[in-house]
């Protein structure tokens, strides 16, 4: 990563975000992952009890990766 990292997306565990960080990287996307530090209160309603994990990527590449993971049109 060479920009400035931003917050992509918040995910339940480590797991799931090397998964996305793998779909990223074969779009050419750099990314990287960390235990985030974004209140329970924030993400339990949505994601429940988990150890958070936030996926990073470079200021320039989100528009790109939130097309990448927003899924098929209509959703």
């Amino acid at each position: 990563m060479t920009a400035q990292p931003v917050r992509l997306t918040v995910v339940p565990n480590e797991v799931e975000a090397d998964i996305l960080c793998g779909m990223l990287r074969a779009n050419g996307i750099a990314c990287l992952h960390r235990r985030t530090d974004v209140s329970s209160a924030i993400v339990s309603q949505s994601l429940g009890s988990a150890a958070y994990t936030e996926v990073l990527v470079d200021e320039h590449d989100l528009a790109r990766a939130r097309e990448l993971t927003a899924g098929p049109a209509g959703d």
